[in-house]
């Protein structure tokens, strides 16, 4: 009886796709089963990219590395599917280069980009060789950022020459940002056309990372925007306790609040401008740094003022009674989560490890899909660029 109605569904030419993965729940077979990638292919004419995502943030967590299997079905929806995923740690001489490339004249700079490069390519290539991962379509890379100034129609990240892509023997799709700043726009942020396509069961998409920065729909228009610093200032001040990071912000959780300073901090002008508007490590260096530095409570009364400070800054972008998909790594800050549900009234959404700490070299990767295919992937609602427009460069294997 199974088989005869499995044969009989297939046979009707309008089976959706909604009604065939009723008929697999009925069978009891995977969506990401062969018979379900078959449907797929054959009755949706569904277009597949294989690509790798490749970030590194403000945060210097590491190098995040994604390979991913992105489906446009019927030319009107995305899928993706998660194949392999790692995080590669900065070697101390590296982060150290990259925190203080910030004030590094630009002849150093270009050497540094050189070498970047160069390393780059070596993490990547080392992730290919493990997962033994063949015909990809792109590297679709981020960079790193060294220095962001859209006013002054500037922004650099390295690591996009077009040497990687001779050392991959790949093609490669990157440097985003840069065209979106010629138009006028901030080059940032970049992953709301990801939230739009690839995750809208949400009513706000929140990353935790470097800075906080939050997506959502408007009147039919993507807002985004960064919110405040996050993880650049909370690691920096638990360096100075001897950590990389506070796990589970059990470090802040045991500090004091320290009042004067987090009105200090709320009274930062920044957070009275409307969108859209975005944060780099020159507005930290300015504007949170001095304030830490000569305030003299111990490190972890002022890393506990801070996550105050962030808990008060991301309430304050939400609607009560909505849904809130949370990621990045300071989704796994308990303690800030904690302070961010005493401060609102939201469903806060945590979803697997994997899209936590991925979803941007997620996108990353579908920005260069986007690319490829000439779509747009950088939205003027967001950036405040001229117009809507496809953004990166593309270096093809010769």
């Amino acid at each position: 009886m199974q088989r005869y109605l499995f044969k009989r569904q297939l046979s009707n030419e309008n089976l959706t796709e909604n009604g065939f993965k009723n008929l697999l729940l009925f069978l009891n077979i995977p969506f990401r089963s062969c018979i379900f990638k078959i449907y797929l292919n054959y009755f949706l004419r569904t277009i597949n990219y294989h690509v790798i995502g490749v970030m590194s943030g403000t945060s210097l967590d590491g190098i995040d590395l994604a390979e991913i299997n992105f489906s446009l079905l019927n030319d009107s929806t995305w899928d993706y599917e998660i194949i392999n995923t790692e995080t590669f740690s900065y070697p101390k001489n590296w982060k150290v280069s990259l925190q203080n490339a910030v004030r590094y004249s630009e002849a150093e700079v270009s050497i540094l980009n050189i070498k970047y490069t160069q390393f780059l390519a070596s993490i990547i290539s080392r992730f290919i060789d493990k997962y033994k991962i063949k015909k990809i379509n792109a590297v679709c890379s981020h960079g790193h950022t060294i220095w962001h100034q859209p006013k002054k129609g500037t922004t650099l990240q390295i690591g996009n020459l077009p040497e990687l892509s001779h050392l991959l023997k790949q093609n490669v799709v990157c440097d985003f940002r840069l065209q979106d700043v010629k138009l006028g726009g901030n080059g940032a942020p970049l992953v709301p056309i990801g939230d739009r396509l690839l995750f809208n069961d949400y009513d706000y998409c929140l990353n935790l990372g470097g800075f906080a920065n939050i997506s959502y729909e408007e009147k039919k228009l993507r807002i985004a925007y960064d919110i405040c610093p996050v993880n650049v200032v909370m690691n920096n001040i638990a360096e100075k306790l001897g950590k990389s990071y506070d796990k589970d912000g059990n470090i802040a959780a045991k500090g004091n609040l320290i009042m004067d300073l987090l009105s200090q901090l709320n009274k930062l002008s920044y957070y009275q401008k409307s969108a859209p508007k975005s944060l780099g490590l020159e507005w930290v260096h300015k504007n949170i740094q001095p304030l830490l530095e000569k305030n003299k409570e111990t490190p972890r009364n002022i890393l506990n003022t801070f996550v105050e400070h962030i808990a008060i800054q991301l309430s304050s972008q939400f609607k009560k009674n909505t849904t809130v998909l949370i990621t990045g790594g300071g989704a796994y800050n308990k303690y800030l989560i904690k302070r961010l549900k005493f401060h609102s009234e939201i469903k806060i959404v945590i979803p697997s490890p994997k899209i936590i700490e991925f979803k941007e070299a997620i996108i990353f990767g579908f920005l260069g899909v986007l690319r490829l295919r000439g779509e747009n992937n950088c939205l003027s609602s967001v950036t405040g660029a001229k117009k809507d427009h496809s953004s990166g460069t593309i270096f093809k294997i010769k």
